[in-house]
């Protein structure tokens, strides 16, 4: 596939381009460009105008487009959804709500951006008795939408069309390993109506195309999700030039059990949330913090859970994990998983990879709350390091032993027990007898610490992609 700048389909300037793998097998699948810095400038220049005609489209125009958008996607399900489990190894049980859920997203964006109000102020201060003020939200340019691997469609247009349901011009850099679906979505909105010049997908490494979008002035916003590191290097040079920013980063997060708790079904959701996208979810449970008396219950039941999972093909639907994203992803893992256990852990089911992008799904006991494991080391795979605790005080301190805070969940059976936890858990959300691992699109999602900055979701985002203008009538009430 080409890149999609200004209303056409380019390759880069160079001619470099990028292999597009099937996660699963290996399989050459496509190649994309692989951007310049001047591809990325003949974007940004093309989005400078885009900003102005989607600026200036009435919002009713504006939301009837993305409202199409929503509906071509849905009639494109089956296509984009097998494209996604090919370029990344994501289970076919999962590809197909999670591009479901991009067209509840465009139509919850749509139906928000028609009942965004602004504000008229009282007349208390004294002196302002014969002015009326009121604002109103105006588009902030353009938007750059950095988007991670893991949920490329879904997290790539809660960015995406929030922007232009506020009235901005996008550009998008997807991840490098899997662009495919979400470029064929942007396909799908210019057919739709969308200019060209209004949302654009560049494509290429990170260290090119994020340094230009984090340094050009004529970027007004920067959406990122992605880990903790690029985080902060795209917000340094982006602090230059006062940017916007929006940044969903990692996350290591705690799932409590409680000894009061429905064991079944806190064995189902720690597996549920943990294997989910085979472990590559920022908001999945990481570490799982169980009171001593139960602990032995909790680890049993989740080895027999695991060992009735069903592994094969990731397009059969009854194949219930995936593969990783890449070789080095999987590597990674088995290294993290080889550190701990040399640290003192016991490794009691899995902790092997296999046919080089999957992993096993691997139970570690003995984890103590010094561990790095335990405190800042994020696995992005099915891994369940079980840490045990005797007092309430002692789970909240685990919980909180970490630069992260993302989500939490909390197993136990006692509200006002639960309620306290929560309140005690410093992240973005506490799911109480479910793991963290769930994501509502009206939700403020987003944590706390180093999981990032600010909230994204159809209740907040448009907020996010706009400013906010006062416009004051002075004397207006004077005769």
């Amino acid at each position: 596939m080409k890149m999609l700048i200004n209303g056409e389909r380019l390759d880069s300037s160079d001619g470099a381009q990028i292999d597009i793998l099937n996660s699963a097998t290996g399989e050459l699948v496509d190649t994309v460009p692989a951007a310049t810095a001047e591809d990325v400038g003949l974007a940004i220049d093309a989005a400078l105008e885009g900003k102005k005609v989607w600026g200036a489209t009435p919002q009713y125009t504006r939301s009837e487009i993305l409202i199409k958008c929503a509906q071509a996607i849905e009639d494109n399900l089956e296509e984009l959804s097998r494209m996604l489990t090919m370029e990344m190894g994501k289970i076919i049980s999962e590809s197909t709500p999670e591009v479901a859920c991009a067209a509840q997203i465009f139509r919850g964006f749509a139906e928000m951006a028609n009942h965004l109000y602004g504000q008229t102020m009282s007349e208390y201060q004294k002196g302002s008795e014969t002015d009326i003020i009121f604002t109103k939200y105006e588009p902030l340019g353009v938007v750059a939408c950095i988007t991670p691997f893991n949920y490329p469609v879904e997290l790539c247009y809660h960015k995406a069309a929030a922007a232009m349901a506020a009235g901005n011009a996008v550009i998008i850099k997807p991840a490098s390993d899997n662009p495919l679906t979400i470029m064929r979505v942007a396909e799908l909105c210019w057919e739709a109506g969308i200019p060209g010049n209004v949302l654009q997908v560049v494509t290429g490494k990170g260290s090119t195309i994020g340094n230009v979008l984090s340094s050009s002035p004529d970027i007004d916003k920067i959406s990122l999700t992605g880990s903790t590191e690029v985080g902060i290097q795209v917000a340094k040079v982006a602090a230059n030039t006062l940017k916007h920013m929006s940044l969903e980063l990692g996350g290591n997060d705690p799932f409590v059990v409680f000894k009061d708790a429905d064991m079944e079904l806190a064995v189902n959701e720690a597996v549920s949330g943990r294997l989910k996208n085979a472990g590559q979810t920022c908001c999945s449970p990481k570490r799982f913090i169980v009171e001593s008396s139960v602990a032995e219950e909790f680890t049993n039941g989740v080895i027999e859970k695991l060992k009735t999972l069903k592994l094969g093909c990731p397009l059969d639907p009854n194949t219930e994990m995936g593969s990783l994203i890449n070789t080095t992803a999987a590597q990674d893992v088995q290294k993290q998983v080889d550190e701990t256990v040399a640290a003192g852990a016991k490794c009691i089911y899995g902790g092997k990879l296999y046919d080089q992008t999957y992993f096993e799904p691997t139970v570690l006991v003995d984890v103590n709350k010094d561990m790095d494991i335990a405190v800042d080391l994020e696995v992005f795979g099915p891994v369940f390091p079980i840490i045990t605790f005797d007092t309430f005080e002692e789970a909240v301190e685990i919980s909180n032993s970490t630069q992260y805070g993302l989500q939490a969940g909390v197993m136990t059976k006692d509200f006002s027990k639960a309620i306290r936890a929560a309140a005690a858990i410093q992240c973005g959300a506490v799911v109480i007898n479910g793991s963290g691992n769930y994501r509502n699109v009206d939700q403020p999602f987003g944590g706390m610490k180093m999981s990032g900055l600010g909230r994204e979701g159809i209740s907040c985002t448009l907020e996010a992609m706009s400013q906010v203008k006062s416009y004051i009538l002075k004397n207006i009430m004077v005769e």
